[in-house]
């Protein structure tokens, strides 16, 4: 949710970033020191390289990984306040913090070959329990983004290609996903082409056979490669960790802190 609520670019525009794709390639990136815009390309994957490079110029002069980092968990504080509200310091979340900082911690064990996630696990853990709440499953979203890019690479996808097929699943339209990593038509439809030679999408640009075979194998190698994380909770754990996540997502969606703006993300 800290990538789509106004808090968040309230607060990098405060510490005098410029502009929402600043404060996320920034802010996501921060945890891992005050690296390039090669950096960047290499563990976000999907955006075109040119949107990074104009991102990140001169972030790191305006404002120092720290202060970002510091922002952010002001934004994302504010942000769960007003979505939350009472349930910030609820016994569920209590709970649903120890558990998901059981799995964290646990992930934090297996940092090999996770950049970004690596990264974000060197970071101090926040007191209170809705930021400890964040702060677990944003590790957990990166150690397994981390293996979703390298499952991809191991499918000899590139981050535009990656793009196509999910485009290609009818989950996110394509204009969507080109637009909100800024890739050109000329090198979308290069990868289009390059994906209907190999036979994993047909002409009306869906899966073929094969495509969701393909696609199949990435998600499924993914979910292998995350399960360490969760293994401490064993399948009650587990099964509660989805109990208790279900009230607070309900409630950030109901306060519509997850409102989807393709506008704001192309700024």
């Amino acid at each position: 949710m800290i990538y789509f609520v106004p808090e968040a670019s309230e607060e990098y525009a405060a510490i005098g970033l410029r502009g929402n794709r600043m404060g996320y390639f920034a802010s996501r990136s921060a945890p891992m020191g005050a690296v390039d815009a090669e950096v960047v390309i290499a563990t976000f994957f999907n955006f075109h390289p040119g949107l990074v490079h104009r991102a990140m110029d001169g972030a790191w002069d305006l404002a120092a990984p720290d202060v970002v980092l510091a922002a952010r968990l002001r934004a994302v504080d504010r942000a769960l306040h007003r979505g939350l509200d009472d349930l910030c310091h609820a016994p569920e979340t209590i709970e649903l913090a120890a558990l998901l900082r059981r799995a964290a911690d646990t992930a934090a064990e297996h940092p090999e070959g996770r950049p970004l996630f690596a990264g974000h696990a060197r970071l101090d853990w926040p007191d209170e329990p809705h930021l400890a709440v964040w702060h677990a499953q944003t590790l957990l979203r990166e150690f397994r983004g981390d293996a979703h890019v390298g499952a991809l690479m191991l499918e000899g996808l590139s981050g535009v290609e990656a793009l196509v097929i999910h485009a290609a699943t009818g989950e996110v339209p394509a204009d969507v996903l080109r637009m909100s990593r800024d890739w050109p038509h000329d090198e979308w439809d290069a990868a289009v082409e390059e994906l209907r030679s190999r036979g994993l999408i047909g002409e009306d640009l869906t899966l073929t056979d094969a495509g969701r075979t393909h696609r199949d194998w990435v998600e499924s190698r993914t979910d292998e490669r995350s399960l360490p994380a969760y293994e401490p909770l064993g399948d009650d754990g587990c099964a509660r960790v989805r109990e208790l996540g279900r009230v607070l997502s309900a409630a950030i969606v109901e306060r519509q802190l997850l409102m989807f703006d393709l506008g704001r993300l192309t700024d």
